[in-house]
């Protein structure tokens, strides 16, 4: 089986395919599907990531290629858009991700032109926040025209959460939808001293762990809020703050944490990666993300394969889950709920101890890679079949 998947510059994580993707590249090719990844060259507003453009690469166990990204606006790459014309023809399958994309529709056609089924996984595009926010009327007249057409059309839309879907039910497009989480890794051994190492500022006290892109949808300024609320109770504690984001708005952040007093208290690491990362997620009491909106939580599912109790807003996808399982809470997004959410946590030791217990067998049967490898060739073989 070969198939091809389409994804949106929007998705582009740090010059390449996302985590997301990128596990789905592995996770598929293990089991003997043929991927193809087409993308673009973006590396953020404006920049480009410096590869190839055109040519067959060979990245992270698969075929990529690479066309460089004309504007921002729509996220168009014309090159991207000519070849997914030429070529869709070539694969049995064409998985599309994100909406509101000049390439993610123009993939759609293409598959369609040349009758070949697509699937198009929408990035929580169809939430409701992903809908009103930046340029909401032009959203709506977009998904009317363009994209309501371009899913109708589809042989599956896979959402990566019950809570997901059920949001994008409320814009009345009809789609054969399909639920399949995304996959992580099993979280790799660790040294827990790396991190306070890194971060000396950390010293050898406890701390809550925020690790995701920081950005105003992932709420941040409450994060800081509410632990400058619970603070007093736990005056030793500490929050890691790992992850970057515009230079602008993380800058406000720093004001912040400054107006609330906090001082040393928050530690700014900067994205991290790898061995550190696992290090920062084994080191921690616990994890927390009080995003408005997130249609799966790929760092919360990272944080339950490391076995930490969650802190989730009631807008992360998976947050349903994690409650249900007994793994962590789920908070309204103001300061005092995620304030009292880190409470409840943080003053109950032997409740914390249950809870990342129940974390890692959540994240084990349910987000594991391999499993998300078996669903997407189940999904694409049944489509075949039709």
């Amino acid at each position: 089986m070969k198939v091809l998947h389409v994804i949106s510059s929007n998705a582009v994580i740090h010059g390449g395919p996302s985590r997301a993707l990128a596990l789905m590249e592995q996770s598929l090719s293990r089991l003997g599907v043929d991927i193809v990844t087409a993308t673009t060259d973006d590396a953020g507003r404006g920049r480009h990531n410096g590869k190839s453009l055109g040519v067959p690469l060979h990245e992270n166990g698969v075929t990529r290629r690479y066309f460089r990204k004309q504007m921002d606006f729509y996220k168009t790459s014309l090159g991207l858009g000519w070849w997914t014309l030429r070529h869709a023809r070539d694969f049995d399958v064409v998985h599309i991700h994100a909406l509101f994309s000049f390439n993610t529709l123009v993939a759609a056609w293409s598959a369609r032109l040349a009758g070949v089924p697509y699937v198009i996984r929408p990035l929580g595009t169809l939430n409701h926040y992903g809908v009103t926010h930046r340029r909401p009327w032009l959203k709506r007249a977009s998904l009317a025209l363009l994209e309501g057409p371009a899913l109708r059309g589809a042989a599956a839309v896979h959402f990566t959460s019950e809570a997901e879907q059920q949001e994008a039910a409320q814009w009345g497009v009809p789609m054969r939808g399909v639920v399949i989480p995304l996959g992580i890794e099993p979280a790799p051994q660790a040294d827990a001293a790396l991190v306070r190492a890194r971060y000396p500022a950390l010293g050898m006290a406890p701390y809550v762990l925020f690790l995701s892109r920081l950005d105003p949808k992932k709420n941040v300024e409450g994060a800081l809020l509410a632990f400058a609320q619970v603070l007093p109770s736990w005056p030793g504690l500490r929050m890691l703050m790992a992850g970057d984001g515009d230079p602008t708005y993380v800058a406000k952040l720093h004001g912040t944490a400054a107006e609330l007093g906090l001082g040393e208290s928050v530690v700014w690491a900067g994205r991290i990666d790898g061995d550190l990362k696992a290090s920062a997620l084994f080191s921690a009491k616990l994890f927390v993300l009080p995003s408005f909106s997130e249609n799966f939580g790929i760092a919360a599912a990272e944080a339950l394969m490391a076995g930490l109790p969650c802190v989730l807003g009631q807008g992360v996808a998976i947050a349903g889950d994690v409650v249900r399982a007994g793994a962590g809470v789920a908070v309204a997004p103001d300061p005092a709920s995620i304030a009292a959410g880190l409470r409840q946590v943080l003053a109950d030791e032997s409740g914390r101890a249950a809870m990342g217990a129940a974390a890692l067998r959540l994240a084990q049967a349910r987000y594991s890679a391999q499993a998300m490898g078996q669903n997407l060739l189940q999904l694409y073989s049944e489509i075949l079949e039709r």
